[in-house]
Parts: structure tokens; C-alpha cells; sequence
């Protein structure tokens, strides 16, 4: 499913797009163009809609104004798009192996068998472990085997190196890196350094 998704290239097209949460406008004419195999950093303050924006393109908000679409995207191959939030959402007494199965349950297979990814992440020792035991670093590793086990085109991620040591840093970089490698297209929400070879920045709260 990934690879026929990346090889008909899905982008990212907003025109005059606005979101926010209630009746409050945090982000507003928004025009902007993302191709297939590059990322979109999401930078600024607390508060200033990074994570707004995420749900928004995530489809589980309804824009305020505008419009945004995934050109490319075809309803034949599924669903596309991972949005993984700033909470880990992990059951505490379900395993880290059970937790993973049950997401590709949800989300469906296709990529890295749960147990390939869990190594690939660096939680191969802890697969029989209550999910509610690990650290907050392990719980955001956790989060990226997700990505492993059911590929999709599009991620949208928000805070995904929050709680990770250098080592996950290194290891979100590379997956990211591997992810545009093959036609993939990310949007994160960061405060983080995360440097990537295809990639830009959109500093939020700021006026041109």
C-alpha cells in the first residue's frame, strides 16, 4: 500500500486555510505546498496552533476557512495519513507487544512484523512488559514502531522526539530520513532540533 501511495506522489496543497478550536482562530491564511519526499516543520510558542493545525490536516477537525487536500491519495489504496498526537495513548496493563498488535489490528499490516519493530526501535527486551512501565522516552519509541508496522504515505506527527534521549533522536531522524526516502511526506509539530536533508520550516504566530 505504501509503495503504490509514494510512487503516485501525495502532496500537500492549503489554500487560505484556517483552524482553531471553539470560535478562536489560531492559524489563518494558510497557502503553502508540500511534495511528495520532503517534511514541513511546525515551529512556535505554546499555544500558537501547531497542534491544531496537525488534527485539522489529521481530518479530525473541520477548518475554519479555506481549504486543504492530499493530491495523489487514492481511496482504492485506504486510508494514508498517521497522526500520532503528543499523548502516547498506550494501555498501561496491556504489553508493549500486545499494544502494537493491537494497533495493527486498528490500522492495519503491511510493513514490519510488531516483533521487527519493536527491535527496530529498541524495545525488543521489553515485549512482554506492562506498556504502563515504561519510561516516557520508551512510550514515544512505542509510537514510531506504530509507524513501522502500518505504512502509510502521509505522518503527521506532533512532538514526536518529546522524552527521547540522544539515541532516540537519532533513531527518529533516520526513520524520518527513510520515510522521504521512499516518496513519504511528513508535517511535525517540533521544538526540537530535527535536521532532515528535504525539508522546510513554517514558523506559526508570526505575521509576514
Amino acid at each position: 500500500m505504501m509503495q503504490r501511495q509514494a510512487r503516485h506522489g501525495i502532496n500537500l496543497h492549503t489554500r487560505d486555510l484556517a483552524c482553531g478550536r471553539g470560535e478562536t482562530i489560531l492559524v489563518r491564511d494558510l497557502s503553502l505546498s508540500v511534495p511528495p519526499g520532503e517534511a514541513l516543520l511546525l515551529r512556535g510558542a505554546n499555544g500558537v496552533g501547531k497542534s491544531t493545525l496537525l488534527l485539522t490536516l489529521a481530518g479530525l477537525l473541520r477548518p475554519m476557512a479555506g481549504t486543504f487536500a492530499f493530491g495523489g491519495a487514492d481511496p482504492d489504496d485506504g486510508p494514508f495519513r498517521h497522526y500520532c498526537g503528543h499523548k502516547n495513548a498506550v494501555r498501561s496493563r496491556q504489553s508493549v507487544l500486545e499494544t502494537l498488535r493491537f494497533w495493527v489490528a486498528i490500522n492495519g499490516s503491511g510493513g514490519l512484523t510488531p516483533e521487527a519493530a519493536l527491535e527496530r526501535t529498541g524495545l525488543g527486551r521489553a515485549t512482554g512488559l506492562d506498556a504502563g512501565y515504561l519510561s516516557a522516552g520508551q512510550q514515544r519509541r512505542l509510537v514510531l514502531a506504530r509507524l513501522l508496522v502500518s505504512p502509510r504515505a502521509v505522518w503527521l506527527l506532533d512532538e514526536p522526539s518529546a522524552a527521547l534521549d540522544a539515541d532516540g533522536q537519532a533513531l527518529l531522524t533516520e526513520l524520518l530520513a527513510e520515510h522521504l526516502d521512499t516518496g513519504g511526506l511528513a508535517i511535525i509539530a517540533t521544538h526540537d532540533e530535527i535536521t532532515l536533508p528535504r525539508s522546510a520550516t513554517l514558523e506559526l504566530g508570526t505575521r509576514p
